[in-house]
């Protein structure tokens, strides 16, 4: 017998103690609060003896018992969640779960391959049933690792090149073609471009599709304009103001990352320019509309990627088999003002 007390100095109350109280066998007690059938009576002295004696279900040692060893828990890894993507992410996922009677383990990794590391071996560790994982690019061997060991794994955001890993992304160099198209339209020539980590597999995909915008409207492409490897923020905000001193500065920038943007938005607003130069960001932002002008975005879908993501993890857990499966989904233009500005006569 455990010598376990809980918080009032008592001993937990074990399924035999149900049993004894309720006047049946462990057998039957383990259908009820496993949610088998049994008839009505059984269930309601199995129930009303539970709830005198606070019978707590231990769910991880039920599911130890299982045939299939599932815990019906999916691991989260984000890049931040305090993030609005990463939260919008969050949220799907957590909802796609909850419809299948599953509990959501997340954890951030501040774009941290070491603490990616480490959050990859604590959930695989606590037996998650499968990973959904923004991927920081530099562990695609642990990834790999977590599959070949049972967990199925589906990247978010981001390709990865571990095999038999799914991923979920948006077309990143289409949305930034767009934007750019829709600048030169409005006469711009001079386009800035603000982009996150090289290492981030979607900073270098919008990048591409910056220079492939730029290529299709006959612009010149300005690497004094061009400022990557920011992260965050105050670095947006710094280099905004650098592109503005400069003696041909931008009339318009292109942000590819939502907290670029707000880095470049403050700085223009610093500079009481916000209405002179035109911004446009990738991924939306809260409030974006409500500032004047609100920001132009190019919007991705969040709750549409956590559920396709969630559907293809559930898809393997399900034992579907064969190899790496890649979902793109398309993104949309929201014109809020910023986006729209004309460029200056010399522009």
């Amino acid at each position: 017998m455990s010598s376990e007390r809980n918080d009032t100095g008592r001993r937990p109350a074990t399924m035999r103690d149900v049993a004894t109280m309720a006047g049946v066998g462990i057998a039957t007690v383990s259908r009820v609060v496993n949610g088998k059938p049994v008839t009505p009576d059984l269930a309601e002295r199995v129930t009303r003896a539970s709830e005198l004696l606070g019978y707590r279900h231990d769910l991880t040692a039920s599911s130890l018992r299982r045939a299939d060893r599932r815990t019906s828990t999916l691991g989260l890894v984000l890049e931040d969640a305090a993030n609005p993507f990463s939260a919008a992410l969050h949220r799907a996922v957590e909802d796609a779960a909850a419809e299948r009677g599953m509990l959501l383990l997340a954890g951030s990794t501040d774009e941290d391959p070491v603490r990616e590391r480490g959050l990859l071996k604590t959930l695989t560790a606590r037996r998650v049933d499968g990973l959904i994982v923004v991927p920081t690019g530099q562990n695609d061997a642990d990834l790999e690792a977590a599959h070949r060991a049972g967990t199925p794994v589906v990247c978010v955001d981001r390709r990865t090149d571990a095999p038999q890993v799914d991923t979920v992304t948006v077309d990143n160099r289409a949305g930034v073609r767009a934007a750019v198209r829709r600048l030169h339209e409005a006469g711009h020539r001079r386009i800035a471009f603000l982009g996150d980590l090289r290492s981030i597999w979607t900073a270098e995909e919008r990048y591409a599709g910056f220079v492939e915008g730029l290529a299709d409207v006959g612009c010149v492409l300005h690497p004094s304009l061009v400022r990557r490897g920011l992260h965050g923020a105050e670095a947006a905000r710094a280099a905004t103001r650098e592109l503005l001193s400069l003696a041909h500065a931008p009339t318009a920038c292109v942000s590819g990352q939502n907290l670029l943007t707000v880095g470049a938005r403050r700085t223009l607003q610093d500079l009481r320019l916000q209405r002179r130069v035109a911004l446009v960001g990738f991924d939306d932002l809260p409030l974006a509309g409500l500032l004047e002008p609100g920001i132009s975005v190019i919007a991705q879908d969040h709750a549409a990627i956590g559920r396709e993501a969630a559907h293809l993890l559930f898809d393997r857990l399900a034992g579907e088999d064969g190899p790496a499966r890649h979902r793109v989904l398309p993104t949309r233009y929201l014109a809020r003002g910023s986006g729209e500005l004309p460029a200056p006569e010399d522009g």
